[in-house]
């Protein structure tokens, strides 16, 4: 073979493990195959939920029929969008001192949750040039290629207790309290942490917001699942209200999704917010304006189509409420399979403690199962999901939760 003779130092790189495994069970056709690896939300019978509300937002949009729907927006992206994009994050209801509080923020419309990681990490790698990111261990995988491709160093702080499957709150305060530096990132997730599916309870927020403000940290809060995790959009965004509010003279900024909680996965609708300190707001508009610069760079403004879904729909008193009932609709369906997968595996007397199941927030469950476990399951039974254990709880149903308990509880017992 003749040597190719090319100007590129290129190396392969390990593919994505979420869409290497969707795109594995896609092709399998094991009549009863199970996915609980990508996370997007799924009915009972297995299939894609395009919200109600959403269906009605984009009957309306094609009545308006706006001559400009396909027009470029602003570099910063949609304006009004934006504004509801803030709202719906810090809470602003039209109360005393507000108008105060809006001139700490600086928006900027995204390509969805990852686009708003992504576009933070280059933003505080250009301009605030922090010596590390510190990252929850575990995380969301993304999390670490994004820091990486922006060149900032990474560590990592306790968050998960292997031994009783919960939320390592001592392991992280003791790791930040002793090794992280002023100027140091702390991605925190604002909640449903994805994967474990534990969340700090509010008194340990304030503890982290505390040692923050003390080691003049810079919070970075990744807000994927507002409203889906709980069903309650203020109860998902307590966090990042609380650091908001009660520590007006700490930097922070948070990335934020519309794919979870509209169902707008494909449509990529998020937005990145930077937040002053209240004596700095003087700085919040050539914030945005170096925000502009580097996505004019990248790609240019946000996509239209899905912010004008949430923004027909958060205009409008019907069809909000529409939205939040269809919110509870989700995350009960969510509480539901936790319960049942529960209830299966304590009526097996599977070996194991599975109290974790209920006790876990949101999408995913950080199942405790081993990587040997795992390929067992997608081996013999035909169920998929992460090395890790996590499991996407909607890929449960009504119909295949006995199934899934069972396969768990066989190969448990058969590596006993």
């Amino acid at each position: 073979m003749s040597k190719i003779d090319t100007c590129l130092n290129v190396s392969p790189v390990p593919p994505d493990e979420i869409f290497a495994l969707n795109g594995a069970y896609a092709v399998d056709p094991h009549p009863q195959k199970v996915s609980l690896g990508v996370g997007v939300y799924r009915t009972d019978d297995g299939k894609p939920w395009p919200l109600p509300v959403v269906q009605k937002a984009e009957k309306e949009l094609v009545v308006d029929d706006d001559l400009f729907r396909h027009e470029y927006t602003a570099i910063e992206g949609d304006v009004p969008f934006l504004g509801i994009a803030r709202d719906l994050m810090f809470g602003f209801e039209g109360k005393q001192g507000e108008e105060e509080a809006k001139a700490r923020i600086g928006s900027v419309q995204t390509v969805a949750g990852t686009g708003a990681n992504h576009l933070g990490a280059l933003f505080l790698a250009h301009h605030m040039k922090p010596p590390t990111v510190w990252l929850s261990n575990p995380s969301w995988a993304n999390h670490q290629t994004i820091w990486e491709l922006a060149g900032v160093p990474r560590k990592t702080y306790p968050y998960y207790h292997a031994a009783t499957r919960s939320f390592d709150f001592e392991g992280m305060m003791s790791s930040l309290e002793s090794e992280a530096q002023e100027g140091d990132v702390v991605l925190l997730h604002a909640c449903a942490h994805n994967p474990t599916g534990l969340d700090p309870n509010k008194e340990q927020w304030v503890a982290i917001a505390d040692l923050c403000e003390r080691k003049k940290l810079f919070p970075f809060f990744d807000s994927a699942y507002q409203g889906f995790a709980s069903g309650s959009v203020e109860e998902d965004a307590w966090a990042v209200r609380y650091f908001f509010n009660n520590k007006p003279d700490m930097e922070m900024c948070v990335a934020q999704s519309f794919s979870k909680n509209f169902g707008l996965y494909g449509q990529r609708v998020g937005a990145f917010h930077y937040c002053t300190n209240r004596a700095s707001t003087t700085i919040r508009d050539v914030v945005v304006n170096n925000l502009c610069h580097l996505i004019r760079g990248e790609f240019s403004m946000g996509p239209r189509v899905g912010c004008s879904i949430v923004k027909k729909v958060l205009t409008s008193e019907e069809l909000t409420a529409d939205w939040h009932q269809d919110l509870q609709v989700m995350s009960s369906r969510i509480k539901a399979m936790r319960k049942a997968l529960y209830s299966e595996l304590v009526r097996l007397q599977t070996p194991g403690t599975w109290e974790h199941i209920i006790q876990q927030n949101g999408m995913f469950s950080y199942t405790g199962l081993s990587p040997k476990q795992v390929y067992a399951l997608k081996d013999k039974y035909h169920i998929y999901l992460l090395k890790s254990g996590r499991a996407s709880i909607s890929g449960l149903s009504q119909k295949n939760v006995a199934y899934v308990a069972q396969a768990i509880d066989d190969v448990i017992r058969n590596e006993n």
